[in-house]
């Protein structure tokens, strides 16, 4: 049993991931929007985050990203759909936070900034590059953390949002890392500049610690740049980013320290990915989380319902290990999962 756990202190939060793979997505309907309200309040869940980009694609407003999906939504809904959202969450006392997809392009070989920069814009190995598919990885592209022009344009896309959306509750940025499939990334020319002349370095390669470090701190300049767009923009919002699991997959392969994060205040809260089928690992995962930071208030644990979808004892087990685990709160990944077994959605009521 932990320290703190339920039962005591504060009322224990519960957040859920909407995505934008439900087909429909549920900011193309109304009557979607308004099933997701009521299941949310009746299954007490307190945070919805939304996705509103991937691919390179928005659900909101944009000149940066493509907006055909919002235009689309709009026509459907007959107002502005996130707008809509926000305004009947807030009626029954839940937040909304915009999730956002934020290095990765997706399978998106069409995308505006793909179209605007070319592929120097993409992270990159050493391997050779023949076509556009080669810069593929886990079969999407992925923007090099280490561009200032991505962070440039990110940045400007953040403040279109929150201008867009004042009534925001916060913003989360998914996708804060370098791809961590055979992670030996970065080898673009502006970024591969930037590390000689920030160091005074000739030498680049796998083995070298700078390099490595140089690459950790790419990701979390960028977090940071973004981060403090949204606060400059929109004093007080909440400001997260997902954290991916184990630690060492984190820190040495997608070259993400998010810890450092909640320690320097970059972020109000992390999302980290406890995503196992297997509750025993689940827990083992809890249990390095709460190694690695000072106070677990401060992280909220994703549980991955999808993979959980025909095991729903195993997902009873993570959610009661979690409400004994004392963080910040739980965000289940994600609606469509909850829905397509009502089995899994009927333990949250």
């Amino acid at each position: 049993m932990f320290p703190g756990a339920a039962g005591c202190g504060e009322p224990q939060r519960r957040g859920l991931f909407v995505t934008l793979i439900q087909d429909p997505p549920v900011l193309s309907s109304r009557q979607d929007i308004e099933k997701l309200v009521d299941f949310a309040k009746e299954s007490r869940i307190d945070i919805l985050f939304v996705q509103i980009y991937r691919e390179n694609k928005a659900w909101f407003p944009s000149r940066i990203a493509d907006p055909a999906p919002y235009q689309d939504c709009f026509k459907k809904v007959l107002e502005d759909p996130l707008g809509l959202l926000i305004k009947q969450a807030h009626s029954r006392g839940i937040q909304v936070h915009a999730w956002l997809n934020t290095l990765s392009l997706g399978r998106n070989k069409a995308s505006v900034f793909l179209e605007k920069y070319g592929v120097s814009i993409l992270t990159k190995n050493l391997t050779n590059k023949k076509t556009l598919e080669d810069y593929k990885i886990d079969g999407q592209f992925f923007l090099e953390p280490g561009d200032l022009r991505a962070r440039g344009e990110l940045s400007a896309m953040v403040e279109e949002i929150l201008n867009a959306y004042p009534d925001l509750d916060g913003i989360q940025f998914d996708y804060i890392r370098y791809p961590d499939r055979k992670p030996a990334y970065g080898y673009t020319p502006m970024n591969i500049e930037r590390f000689k002349n920030s160091l005074g370095l000739e030498t680049i390669g796998e083995n070298i610690q700078a390099w490595k470090d140089w690459k950790r701190a790419q990701v979390t300049e960028t977090l940071e740049c973004l981060a403090a767009k949204a606060r400059a923009v929109h004093p007080g919002i909440q400001v997260s980013s997902t954290g991916c699991l184990p630690y060492v997959r984190a820190y040495h392969e997608a070259f993400q320290d998010w810890p450092a994060w909640l320690n320097r205040g970059l972020v109000d809260f992390v999302t980290i990915m406890d995503y196992s089928p297997d509750p025993r690992e689940f827990e083992k995962w809890i249990l390095e989380i709460k190694d690695k930071v000072p106070d677990l208030k401060e992280v909220y644990v994703g549980i991955g319902a999808y993979k959980l979808v025909k095991t729903p004892l195993e997902f009873e087990q993570e959610f009661r290990y979690w409400e004994k685990s004392g963080s910040g709160a739980c965000v289940i990944f994600h609606y469509g999962s909850l829905l397509e077994n009502p089995a899994l959605a009927e333990l949250l009521l």
